[in-house]
């Protein structure tokens, strides 16, 4: 399984041919990537250019973000669509194979008619990445206080992602699977196992303090290793099934890390092989 990084708890490393120098540097083999700025930095450098930098550094392009706004009114989804088109173009010529969105458990909007929209909307968009070769990544967003944090519930649970992921309809559409949200849904090593490879599209790691679970905040994580969750079980059972993409570290923080992105990056190195060592993986 590939180490990997998003900008979530580094620091500022720049830009992305920094970004991707960086990670190089600390061992990781994957970072994840904006689209606007894969499609400016191809602009820049070109395409054998950018190829020729990722080879050198051994960097894959993990996942970019879904730029279009699904949440909202369909004038502003609709207007995203050009964006997202462009972008899963410039991440494909780079070899990236997903792009990812996160699901909040809660909504303003009356559920039913949100679900039916969000339902039609995700399915455009995985319609629009195939002819790519990208997967659409789901993440179900777990932690407790934000279930009630709009007005009516929506889904924050892996059960109820699959079964929209089954409604959405489409065969590039999968599970991106946080560790933070595997924690706060309060599920075991057995719920993985009884998931296919196939269902995941990208892994999220981090760690929660040792707090009642129902305590946890969304922002408030830590390096891997530092915290209360099982990440060796949790790689375990990921290696167990057949998953051997990228788990991507993602620390959300309530303000930024006062380490320099140098220290950022060495402890998250090292969070790497502690967790790795001590699933069997290293």
């Amino acid at each position: 399984m590939l180490k990997g990084l998003t900008r979530a708890g580094i620091g500022d490393v720049g830009s992305i041919e920094e970004f991707v120098h960086a990670a190089a540097a600390y061992g990781f083999e994957a970072i994840a990537a904006d689209g606007a700025e894969l499609e400016r930095w191809i602009q820049e450098k070109g395409l054998g250019g950018v190829r020729a930098i990722l080879k050198e550094a051994k960097i894959q392009i993990a996942t970019i973000g879904l730029p279009v706004q699904w949440r909202t009114t369909e004038q502003e989804f609709m207007s995203g669509l050009p964006s997202l088109v462009r972008y899963a173009e410039a991440a494909s010529a780079l070899g990236c194979t997903a792009c990812c969105t996160y699901i909040l458990p809660s909504t303003d909007h009356a559920s039913a008619p949100f679900m039916a929209a969000a339902t039609r909307r995700l399915r455009v968009c995985a319609q629009m990445l195939a002819p790519y070769g990208i997967r659409l990544g789901l993440e179900f967003v777990g932690p407790h206080h934000l279930r009630t944090r709009w007005k009516n519930p929506f889904i924050w649970g892996l059960q109820d992602t699959l079964d929209w992921i089954e409604t959405i309809g489409e065969r590039n559409v999968g599970l991106l699977f946080d560790s933070y949200h595997w924690y706060t849904n309060e599920l075991d090593a057995d719920a993985i196992l009884q998931l296919d490879a196939s269902n995941i599209v990208l892994v999220h790691i981090n760690d929660a303090a040792n707090l009642p679970v129902s305590e946890v905040l969304d922002n408030d994580r830590l390096f891997p290793g530092e915290g209360v969750i099982d990440l060796p079980g949790f790689l375990q059972a990921l290696h167990r099934i057949g998953y051997r993409g990228v788990i991507a570290q993602e620390i959300l923080t309530p303000e930024p890390l006062k380490q320099s992105s140098e220290q950022l990056l060495q402890r998250s190195q090292e969070a790497f092989r502690q967790v790795y060592r001590a699933a069997g993986l290293e």
